[in-house]
């Protein structure tokens, strides 16, 4: 049977989202689910069948299906990981808890330490050094290594097992050598080796991603294991993906060796989403923003790219404090993550004051207007108070909200407590959370020297679109781009990404003492890497695309910025070129540069992607009537007004739309208060103009 389909799934904290495209025929179907926190491969299996029915398919016909998922960040968060075990230099077991030597909040004499993975009971030193140029300085004791693993697997009952040497980055033979011998005493056992998920410069960040990555590799290698399996039982014999937390694509075989690479698996779709849209519609400055049942993310897209970082800080104590959590050597999405969804619960504190936020209702027991039994008014129940949900079309109309349920609730905890009125209450719940989310934003872009003004809005997400009008505002940000099936449009950033691989080296020198051949060699060796892995997926070698970057500073700083570099192989002649590049991209950031200081190279990098597929969700207008019965809807600075309401789905190109104005779609809902204008691209994103104050 001739395999036309793809399928892209999205495990979110309220709703699992997913979406099919069948090529041949086509098509393109959305779908959305509750999610099963208690075994989240129920509510995939459940929503695979579902689309596969709606479509007269069968699961033969899948060519591949993209995943990405939320178990390892929850994994950490909630420290239920394995039992983890440190092999490392002797003198260096400590490294873990010394860190930086630094405190997160000099201000808080009660300041919890920031947690660490590996308890010290399960972290052992052995014998042999390698110098910092990569020298064997020590022999390794590899009679020591075998007595220490053994008392680690069988006195102390590890399930896991990191190794990590001292510049391990610069010569992994040590590490290798280890492995070899823990690899004859107990072949099953699951090893991580830092100079394999993570070769890079700094001891610390570098032990922790190995023992991160040992952390939840039995976990992830349960759940892929349960879902290949469960797909195949479906009937599914196609390619099984999962997404990076960089938005490239990997395989089951690499995600199951280096998990921690996945820690920001979920969010990453909905930015390479983004960047997928803003190449379609030739936006070159735009501000991702994806909020669903837990969270709001936030992410800069420049050039049809979504930016991107080489260290990501997970499980922290303290979400705004840097240094709570564990810092980790992997490529991520940069985004910033705010406590913010529809799932997000409104409580009166003890000062008479209303909160919005962290805790979550989620899908268990879910918003009160679920009737899951959810007792605490939640941002969802606000927004279906003030008239942003339709009670009788949340998901097509399968899931009625229970208006007088959330009234009641809205009344008796935060209404009453306050003392101010129901409809109030609904009021402050939308101004705290927009107001959360623009601060958080601003941050955000500010630490980028960064303008939301000079930016453009891609709304989705569960919530996104029905926060995105009040949003705009507050940054003022004057355009707005609503995609088709924004409520699901993370899993469309599945099936729009392509198979990528981040590679790193560290080798450390200055600009002007760089041996160029060692340089030229490390990244044939990278690149060679990435073409092995990525022919795995299908691909032909002449396809991939290659990027040259090196972690770079000027000579005496602490911190690296990340520098384009030309095209190799490099030689002498280039160095000049290399620090022009340096100057341009420090320049960009800082606003100055710093003439006659030498700059070093710290880690060199290498990006290996293949082209994206060509996917719309545009489709042709139903042939019903687009306007549906008005309602009173509450809008910002406007208050409660007659509003129109269109079907999404019977709007046609070219068509503009005055606000005020609701455009409801099966799984999210959109609102434009009276100094917006709405057109219909040819896409059939809903492209909004908003007025500056005052104007006609």
């Amino acid at each position: 049977m001739t395999k036309t389909i793809r399928i892209g799934i999205d495990i979110g904290g309220t709703f699992t989202d997913f979406v099919l495209r069948d090529e041949v025929r086509d098509m393109t179907r959305t779908g959305k689910l509750l999610t099963t926190p208690e075994n989240p491969s129920r509510a995939i299996i459940d929503g695979v069948k579902r689309l596969l029915d709606e479509t007269n398919s069968r699961a033969e016909q899948i060519l591949g299906i993209v995943h990405g998922t939320t178990l390892i960040t929850n994994t950490v968060l909630e420290r239920t990981g394995a039992r983890v075990g440190l092999i490392t230099t002797g003198g260096f077991a400590d490294t873990l808890e010394m860190g930086h030597e630094t405190r997160y909040d000099v201000d808080d004499l009660f300041q919890r330490p920031a947690p660490v993975i590996v308890p010290r009971n399960l972290r052992r030193g052995v014998g042999g050094r390698m110098f910092a140029d990569g020298r064997e300085c020590e022999a390794l004791d590899e009679d020591a290594v075998a007595r220490e693993v053994r008392q680690l697997v069988e006195d102390e009952g590890i399930e896991a097992l990191a190794i990590s040497f001292m510049h391990a980055y610069r010569n992994p033979a040590h590490e290798k050598q280890a492995l070899e011998v823990v690899r004859a005493i107990y072949p099953d056992l699951l090893l991580t080796l830092s100079s394999d998920v993570a070769p890079e410069i700094r001891e610390f960040e570098r032990t922790n991603t190995a023992c991160v990555n040992a952390y939840v590799q039995p976990r992830v290698h349960d759940y892929l294991d349960r879902l290949t399996g469960e797909l195949a039982e479906l009937g599914f014999a196609g390619n099984l993906s999962i997404m990076l937390s960089s938005g490239g694509l990997t395989t089951i075989e690499e995600a199951k060796a280096y998990p921690v690479r996945l820690i920001e698996s979920g969010p990453a779709a909905g930015a390479m989403a983004a960047a997928y849209i803003a190449r379609q519609i030739g936006e070159d400055h735009l501000l991702s923003f994806d909020m669903g049942g837990t969270t709001a993310k936030m992410c800069v897209i420049e050039n049809a790219e979504p930016h991107v970082k080489y260290d990501f800080e997970a499980g922290r104590l303290e979400r705004f404090k840097p240094g709570s959590g564990l810092p980790l050597k992997v490529t991520v999405i940069d985004m910033i993550e705010i406590s913010g969804g529809g799932g997000s619960m409104a409580v009166a504190d003890d000062l008479g004051l209303m909160k919005v936020g962290p805790r979550s209702a989620g899908s268990v027991p879910g918003p009160v207007a679920y009737g899951r039994g959810g007792e605490v008014p939640t941002v969802t129940d606000a927004d279906l108070l003030l008239g942003y949900l339709n009670p009788d079309y949340f998901l097509g109309g399968e899931m009625a909200l229970s208006l007088e349920t959330v009234r009641d609730a809205v009344r008796e905890k935060l209404a009453s407590p306050l003392g101010i009125g129901t409809e109030q209450a609904a009021e402050g719940i939308q101004k705290i959370i927009n107001e959360n989310m623009t601060a958080a934003t601003c941050m955000h872009l500010a630490e980028k020297g960064k303008d939301p003004r000079s930016y453009s809005m891609v709304a989705f997400g569960g919530a996104g679109p029905v926060h995105a009008y009040g949003l705009a505002k507050l940054l003022k940000v004057r355009r707005i781009v609503v995609p088709m099936g924004a409520g699901v449009i993370s899993a469309f950033g599945f099936l729009v990404a392509a198979p990528t691989t981040d590679s790193a080296r560290g080798y450390f020198a200055r600009l002007d003492r760089i041996d160029w051949d060692e340089v030229n060699a490390l990244y044939a060796e990278m690149q060679a890497d990435a073409c092995k892995l990525l022919v795995e997926t299908g691909a032909a070698t002449e396809d991939i695309r290659f990027q040259w970057k090196a972690d770079m500073r000027y000579h005496g700083q602490g911190f690296e910025i990340t520098v384009p570099l030309p095209q190799g192989p490099l030689s002498s002649d280039d160095t000049k070129a290399v620090r022009e590049a340096f100057d341009r991209t420090y320049g960009e950031l800082f606003g100055r540069t710093v003439p006659g200081i030498p700059v070093e190279v710290v880690n060199w990098r290498l990006s290996s992607s293949l082209d994206a597929q060509d996917i719309s969700l545009a489709h042709d207008p139903v042939e019903t009537p687009a306007e549906r019965p008005s309602r009173e809807v509450f809008f910002p600075d406007f208050g409660k007004i007659e509003t129109p309401v269109y079907d999404r789905y019977a709007l046609r190109p070219g068509t503009v739309i005055e606000g005020p104005a609701i455009f409801e779609e099966r799984e999210t809902s959109f609102n434009v208060g009276p100094d917006a204008t709405v057109a219909v691209d040819e896409f059939s994103n809903l492209i909004v103009e908003i007025r500056e104050p005052g104007s006609q």
